[in-house]
């Protein structure tokens, strides 16, 4: 059988594309034994399906590119195809499904105008004439036309493989290196006191500068025993590279508030008092009112501004 589209991975992508697909022979190709694990995991089991502001500097690549795909896709028709399913908008104007990821899959699944090949590792694919010919560790699939779907090398657990990669190479496709993304940082010698944190949460702007541009991340950072994660920090790894990050603890409180307190810092400002008073440790400094401080130690406290 030669079929007019095979899919490599039955992940969101995938799956989306193959219910989409209408009135053609298509075929989805899985290596795991059931379709959307990543989008069982996605949002904390609930889904973040999109995201109500979304543009092409939300993405690494060839811009234009981005943008002619965001214009025939835009978060409406993502929220419309998904419309038979209740989602709620939360903050930072994300997308969550109220019934859940479950949810999500099944109404991928039910629509599906694919037939869906499960336990078939993709291990290779080639062009004879006109016809791809995709290889399976048993079997050999072929197609007018192929997508590969299959992800990033990210989260093995979930997965993820190099096969797009190789047949990418394979094919002759230039190729930029890969780099870790969506991922938390750990720290240096100087924010080895962030370690002393986790487990505590708190909402920041997350500043990224590179050489052409500036990123700005709001959200809630987390403290682990590594360093920071959450939202903020997650996205913010998408745009870094090398070198610092900047962080402003403090986004919605003004330095004039401080002035004229008598109350102690860990009182004053609008943050965890654990993690003030670990800050205030970490540089030899007591919990005193604002004033008190040199104007050496104020510096310092106003680090959490930048």
């Amino acid at each position: 059988m030669i079929y007019d589209v095979v899919i490599v991975g039955a992940g969101a992508s995938g799956l989306f594309l193959g219910a989409n697909l209408k009135g053609k022979k298509v075929a989805i190709l899985e290596k795991n034994s059931s379709a959307g694990k990543k989008i069982l995991a996605s949002g904390g089991g609930r889904c973040n399906i999109t995201n109500r502001f979304v543009s092409a500097k939300n993405y690494l690549g060839e811009q234009k590119f981005i943008e002619q795909i965001l214009k025939i896709l835009s978060p409406d028709q993502v929220l419309k195809f998904f419309s038979k399913l209740k989602f709620s908008e939360q903050k930072q104007n994300q997308f969550f499904c109220d019934s859940g990821a479950k949810s999500v899959l099944s109404l991928l699944l039910k629509r599906q105008n694919a037939d869906i090949f499960y336990n078939k590792e993709v291990i290779g694919a080639q062009k004879v004439d006109e016809i791809f010919e995709i290889l399976t560790k048993d079997e050999k699939f072929r197609a007018r036309n192929l997508v590969i779907a299959s992800g990033g090398l990210s989260y093995k657990d979930l997965g993820a493989s190099d096969i797009g990669y190789k047949i990418a190479s394979e094919f002759g496709l230039e190729l930029s290196m890969p780099a870790p993304a969506l991922v938390g940082f750990s720290v240096q010698k100087d924010e080895f006191w962030f370690k002393e944190l986790s487990g505590i949460s708190l909402s920041a702007d997350v500043v990224i500068n590179t050489k052409n541009e500036s990123y700005k991340f709001s959200g809630d950072v987390l403290f682990t025993h590594r360093g920071i994660s959450g939202p903020a920090i997650l996205n913010a790894s998408l745009f870094w590279h090398k070198g610092r990050i900047c962080i402003n603890f403090l986004p919605k409180f003004s330095e004039e508030n401080l002035v004229n307190g008598k109350k102690q810092l860990s009182s004053v400002l609008p943050l965890p008092k654990r993690f003030v008073l670990e800050f205030l440790r970490n540089f030899g400094l007591k919990d005193r009112a604002f004033y008190e401080f040199s104007d050496d130690e104020k510096s310092i406290i106003k680090k959490l501004f930048a």
